[in-house]
């Protein structure tokens, strides 16, 4: 195999620009999932082009749009093509799918907006079972609305395998559809009627409250049980029929792959082998002898939309797209034949994972993914975008290059294999149109120059952390999303306090010293707080700095201003600390009238005033 014909590296430089050569296995590891041979890809099937771009095919042939009309053409193909996924037939050969794309992402003139950064199932009220849900969201959205924010930026809702035993928001088993979890069971449909039947388990579900560790088992059994019972009372209505039609055997394969694997379990690779691929004449039978529990997931993704869609009423929700999928899980079974096998994801070392990350999820084979006119990639965008305001496209250097790390090995033995970014953000761009939806791009860690300049002229929307930045907030370009830290990092209080590093210290985590060290010397220098200030002036000081930034969107924590020293992911960890499992430590009335949020939103919005 020529690894280069192939898109992959043969090394890579690091975060400090030392060259790391990828070992031999790893290539031949690579290959051997990519199926490579000592040619290269096949050709591309697909062609994209700028909508009133010139474009020729020299030959007669024509344009069949997606909406139905027939167009022919002499050799060119006629400028004023709607924006869209077509064909174009040449002669008799096969239709080839044409894609017709503006090129830029969408983006609101003057775009100026901040808001909350918010994990939702941390969001607990006085009426949530456990667990931070949809309509938790909602009042979330409306009170930040009222405080002036235009948008709130929240964790993946994405489903994870049918029993919840991953937290992960970022280690989905689909990225297409939601996680039912997130359901207020109040909210669903026939839940007013039911009455007594609800009033045993909602009391069981207001008890976890009590903790803030989320027992995700436990409110799965609970909303489960609620659910079956609400299911079995559901009499079919025209929108639930028009949502199941619209979403077509994308979500039959989804419904159907909970179905079986409420039979067989969670992981499609131990069932029979005559179910292990969703084509197979055995899965069609199983959806038929399954049909009722298939529709009852629909069902719940239904419901899910509703709630979202109310949620999303009151100011710009921007969802987090993760970057993979397990590879037990729904996508991972429907597009098995686009998924690179024997390989996963990950980072390698840098400032501050010094032993690099594996993330254990899945990448799409470029070629493959290719040859299957990017239809899967196309189909998780647009889920990403449906009833939001724009997604957060977590390591979008992914849409150029994966770091592939082979079964076995350390994050230090990976590489790095190169994807047809133009086509990706050109669909991403199409998608971001079809939606009104803004699209940002988290470009942290090691991103060659050249892509940042890529996502600027795509207008997508660079990703500005202040722990990271050299340059003070008031040099950050227009084209981002800027915020202080992140759900992976410390909390401003954490930095502060010393707390982050003493909860590093006892998971067993290898601090970085020096990098906590330098961004705690930069909340000083910042805010003109003294060694063992006020850590409220010192966040309050913080988010004054970052209000100086010219930046379309502002993200603040809510632990920041909630003064909380945890972060909700201690990376490098798994049961040594409580990741993706820890609620606020306040319930949502009692963040209302919290004056720590008010002091940042005053802050934040003086700036868009």
């Amino acid at each position: 195999m020529d690894p280069h014909a192939w898109g992959v590296d043969t090394g890579y430089h690091d975060l400090w620009g030392n060259w790391h050569e990828a070992p031999g296995e790893t290539l031949e590891a690579v290959a051997a999932a990519m199926d490579a041979g000592p040619g290269g890809p096949p050709p591309s099937p697909v062609t994209l082009i700028r909508q009133g771009e010139p474009a020729s095919f020299g030959a007669p042939g024509e344009v069949r749009l997606e909406g139905g009309t027939h167009l022919t053409f002499d050799d060119r193909l006629p400028g004023d093509l709607p924006l869209g996924y077509h064909e174009v037939v040449i002669g008799d050969g096969p239709a080839r799918r044409l894609i017709v794309t503006p090129g830029r992402c969408y983006l609101p003139a003057g775009l100026r907006e901040w808001g909350w950064a918010a994990s939702v199932y941390a969001l607990r009220s006085s009426s949530s079972w456990g667990f931070g849900d949809l309509r938790d969201l909602r009042r979330l959205t409306e009170w930040s609305s009222e405080l002036g924010a235009g948008m709130v930026l929240i964790n993946p809702l994405h489903a994870t395998d049918p029993y919840p035993s991953e937290p992960s928001p970022y280690s989905p088993g689909s990225r297409c559809w939601r996680n039912p979890l997130y359901l207020n069971i109040e909210d669903v449909p026939g839940a007013e009627l039911a009455g007594v039947d609800l009033e045993g388990l909602a009391q069981k579900g207001h008890e976890l409250n009590a903790s803030r560790t989320i027992d995700r088992s436990a409110v799965f059994e609970l909303k489960s049980a609620a659910l079956e019972l609400l299911w079995d009372r559901f009499d079919r209505d025209d929108d639930f029929t028009r949502f199941c039609e619209d979403h077509g055997d994308l979500l039959d394969d989804f419904a159907t792959f909970v179905a079986i694997a409420e039979v067989h379990g969670p992981h499609w690779e131990s069932w029979p082998q005559e179910l292990r691929h969703p084509q197979n004449e055995a899965v069609k039978r199983a959806r038929a002898e399954l049909s009722r529990r298939v529709d009852h997931h629909k069902w719940l993704q239904w419901l899910i939309e509703r709630q979202l869609r109310r949620a999303s009423e009151s100011v710009r929700v921007l969802h987090d797209l993760a970057i993979g999928v397990g590879h037990g899980g729904a996508d991972a079974w429907t597009w098995q034949d686009t998924f690179a096998s024997g390989v996963t994801i990950g980072a390698p070392p840098d400032d501050f994972n010094l032993a690099g990350q594996n993330w254990g999820v899945l990448p799409f084979d470029p070629w493959r993914l290719r040859a299957a006119g990017y239809e899967p990639f196309i189909a998780l965008i647009r889920s990403a975008l449906r009833n939001s305001g724009g997604l957060r496209y977590d390591h979008v250097m992914g849409l150029f290059r994966l770091f592939w790390i082979p079964e076995g090995a350390s994050p230090g033995e990976g590489t790095y294999v190169r994807y047809p970014y133009a086509d990706l953000l050109d669909i991403v761009a199409l998608e971001s149109h079809r939606a009104g939806g803004v699209v940002v791009g988290e470009d942290l860690g090691t991103v060659e120059p050249w892509v940042r300049e890529e996502l600027a002229r795509r207008a997508l929307l660079s990703y500005r952390l202040m722990w990271f930045e050299q340059s003070p907030p008031r040099d950050y370009p227009e084209l981002a999303l800027a915020a202080v830290s992140n759900h992976d990092l410390p909390t401003v209080p954490g930095v502060w306090t010393g707390a982050d590093l003493a909860d590093q210290e006892r998971a067993g985590v290898r601090p970085n010293y020096e990098f906590a060290g330098a961004i705690k010397a930069k909340l000083a220098s910042v805010t003109g707080v003294p060694e063992g200030g006020p850590v409220d002036d010192v966040v309050a000081g913080a988010y004054r700095s970052l209000a100086g930034a010219p930046s379309a969107l502002l993200a603040a924590l809510l632990e920041d201003a909630l003064s909380v020293t945890e972060r909700p992911n201690l990376p490098g960890t798994v049961s040594e600390h409580p990741n993706w499992s820890l609620a606020l430590p306040y319930s949502l009335e009692e963040i209302e009238a919290h004056p720590g949020p008010r002091r940042v939103a005053q802050i934040l919005g003086a700036r868009s005033a």
